[in-house]
């Protein structure tokens, strides 16, 4: 016992780095709804993003990188705890049985830092994945951000322009009136603020590891001059900042045709903005000479439908089509030269690679492949197939010749939620709107890999009517098979020879997970008499 209590007081000495072991340190730059389709690296000319243009053209450009747990939280649990959340629970922190990558990067001595304006980080659903950082830094005032109690009175020197009201009100309606200008804007704060960090901290650690998690371009659509009418000119229209979610606004009614143009210019405006200011954080890597040591890491959580697929706006109940789905990843990594990779990949690969570069070791079960061996050029794939899906809803297998889209046939049922910390993706602006507490039909369960007991609550068509994912439940109520050349999806191929293959696939991979059978048996994959 004395053993013991002296080690738990013990302080984890940094492990020395070894050259020629690989990068020093790394850097993540998470930019949220990212639209692969939209960038220049990726053969769009619709917008401009010149930084990320410059930051590609030192970087391996993968070609075949897909979100995986959706949306926002469910994503960044995939890069930080490494392990798919959508199979189990559809929103919410860290739990009892897994930690944070940067508490393992904490046992190894590396120092970690966070810097982000996401709102979701500092909230119920969210609220622990920045405590095992070293250190962390939130610049206020994005989106749901309550800030602010009441918009400035004076409104004196604010850029921001009156703008169009979204379905309900959000602290940033307020926050907006107090920003001076450009620099004083989200996500040119924390990109200034990554910057200054990388200028503060470059060579003052053995090593370090930096997450710059950046809500950009994620909506509000706001921006000053000179962005605002940078790809239109509806000066005398409203300012439209918030998209409406849906299938087809435009066709509902929800959404004017010129509103609609707009809003996907004024997405390309927030995307140019942002890319702006990424290129204070490329230039402080240029002059504190880190790409030699360094790995930078860009990636997202998924993209944003702007009219793609009959007019779709947002992220609504929609199968996740490749406008969501299929998401850009660049890495600079010390000796790899810049080109094209055509692996599969995902988000909880990112996890995986870091733990590796570091020598972390993860104590609970994860779902990653490290990248480093195709970043070193020793192999050419690290995996065969990648789930995808939002909980309740579709579950997607990808693999390199196509991609499959599973429906429930008889509705999302049986289905159950497994979280010892019970929370999940607030709506402020509707606080009634929430996930019902656990019942007397709950119970004690196992999580894959872990002791650890865990609440399983069985959800009914009540329970689950009442969380928030459910208004998005998803309009599909037929299987979907895509092959991988048909990049727009325009082709459905299921009922082919080629969906025996993805049936079998989608049952192998969920059972290579430990996935609930109820997820086999809800998407008829399970056999027949099989436990829920």
């Amino acid at each position: 016992m004395e053993t013991r209590d002296k080690d738990h007081l013990e302080f984890p000495k940094a492990v020395p780095y070894e050259e020629g072991s690989g990068p020093r340190n790394m850097v993540v730059l998470l930019l949220d709804s990212l639209n692969r389709h939209m960038l220049g690296a990726y053969g769009s000319g619709e917008f401009e993003t010149p930084n990320l243009d410059r930051f590609a053209a030192r970087s391996l450009r993968f070609t075949r990188h897909y979100s995986a747990s959706l949306p926002c939280m469910p994503a960044r649990h995939d890069l930080l705890c490494g392990s798919w959340d959508f199979l189990w629970r559809p929103w919410g922190s860290i739990e009892l049985w897994e930690n944070n990558i940067t508490q393992d990067l904490r046992m190894t001595g590396v120092a970690s830092q966070l810097i982000t304006d996401h709102p979701h980080l500092f909230e119920t659903g969210g609220e622990n994945y920045h405590t095992d950082f070293s250190a962390w830094d939130y610049l206020r005032g994005h989106e749901g951000d309550p800030w602010k109690t009441r918009p400035d009175p004076s409104w004196v020197g604010t850029p921001a322009l009156p703008a169009a009201s979204g379905i309900f009100r959000r602290g940033y309606d307020d926050s907006r009136t107090y920003f001076r200008e450009e620099a004083d804007f989200p996500g040119p704060k924390t990109m200034a603020a990554a910057a200054e960090w990388l200028d503060h901290n470059a060579g003052a650690h053995e090593r370090f590891f930096l997450f710059v998690d950046e809500f950009d371009p994620h909506e509000p659509f706001d921006t000053p001059e000179p962005w605002t009418f940078k790809y239109h000119d509806q000066r005398d229209q409203e300012l439209m900042i918030w998209p409406p979610y849906g299938t087809n606004p435009v066709g509902s009614g929800a959404l004017t045709e010129t509103q609609a143009v707009q809003l996907r210019a004024n997405y390309g405006a927030k995307l140019s903005m942002i890319d702006h200011w990424l290129g204070r954080v490329l230039d402080a890597v240029d002059r504190n000479g880190l790409w030699n040591d360094t790995a930078v890491v860009l990636c997202t959580d998924h993209g944003h439908y702007l009219g793609e697929h009959g007019g779709a706006f947002g992220k609504p109940g929609l199968p996740v089509y490749n406008t969501l789905g299929h998401i850009p990843l660049l890495i600079s990594w010390p000796g790899a030269a810049p080109g094209l990779c055509d692996a599969l990949t995902t988000m909880v690969d990112i996890h995986a690679t870091i733990a590796d570069l570091f020598g972390a070791k993860p104590r609970h079960r994860t779902h990653g492949k490290s990248l480093r061996p195709l970043l070193d050029g020793r192999v050419d794939s690290v995996r065969e197939w990648v789930l995808q899906g939002y909980f309740g809803r579709e579950v997607n297998v990808v693999d390199l010749d196509g991609k499959y889209v599973r429906t429930t046939p008889d509705g999302p049922f049986p289905l159950s939620m497994w979280s010892n910390r019970w929370s999940t993706m607030p709506v402020h602006a509707l606080p009634r709107f929430g996930l019902p507490k656990p019942d007397d039909h709950a119970y004690l369960d196992r999580m894959p890999g872990s002791d650890v007991p865990v609440i399983r609550q069985p959800l009914t068509e009540e329970t689950y009517g009442s969380h928030p994912f459910a208004t998005a439940r998803s309009v599909s109520d037929a299987h979907l098979l895509f092959d991988a050349a048909d990049v727009e999806e325009t082709e459905d191929i299921a009922g082919s020879a080629r969906e025996a293959h993805y049936t079998e696939l989608l049952r192998h991979a969920l059972t290579e997970v430990d996935a609930p059978d109820e997820q086999l048996q809800r998407l008829g994959l399970a056999a027949s008499g099989a436990p829920g």
